[in-house]
């Protein structure tokens, strides 16, 4: 393990759909909306020193939920993610850096509309335990910031005084829980 006390029990974590919530939030114009993907899937491989873990999420673009239908229908054409195109983004972590006991900065590559760019989340280390059913889950919320130009979704409609009607930043929510499939040997 690391210098700090952070347990996690050796092995490879599936995400359970069911628990888990990979949400955005955008401006658009003085307010902000907010969505999530519906359809994703994850693993999450613990090492003895918890710095040497991975990640692997891949979420279906076409899955965008927002509340309304005309807007998701819109998110998924070509001036977003030309789902039809390009239906999966893809996140695959290149390092772990611990901060504190239970904080931590997972880096990694995430590819959207086939760019891919260096992102780093803040994961807090929400515990591990065991679920009524007999197996062991892991807890996680993550957040990062990222520019949708920079993945090639820049439509937009501008406003008086150099406003437009989006913004560029999305902020990215994740709150996950994994269940346990094999211990490390």
């Amino acid at each position: 393990m690391s210098s700090t006390t952070t347990k996690v029990t050796t092995g490879t974590w599936t995400l359970d759909p069911t628990h888990t919530e990979i949400g955005f939030t955008v401006r658009h114009i003085i307010s902000k909306v907010r969505g999530k993907f519906e359809t994703f899937e994850g693993t999450l491989v613990t090492a003895d020193d918890i710095t040497d873990s991975s990640v692997k999420v891949s979420f279906d673009l076409s899955s965008i939920n927002t509340g309304t239908a005309q807007r998701d229908d819109h998110l998924r054409s070509s001036d977003f993610f030309d789902a039809d195109n390009q239906d999966q983004a893809t996140f695959v972590s290149t390092g772990v850096t611990q901060k504190s006991d239970s904080e931590f900065v997972v880096t990694g590559d995430l590819t959207i509309k086939g760019v891919t760019k260096s992102v780093e989340l803040d994961v807090d280390f929400l515990g591990e335990g065991a679920d009524p059913w007999g197996g062991t889950r892991v807890g996680v919320e993550a957040t990062t910031e990222i520019s949708r130009k920079e993945f090639g979704i820049d439509f937009n409609i501008p406003l008086e005084g150099d406003k437009v009607v989006i913004g560029d930043k999305i902020s990215i929510h994740i709150v996950a829980e994994a269940v346990l499939q094999a211990d490390a040997a």
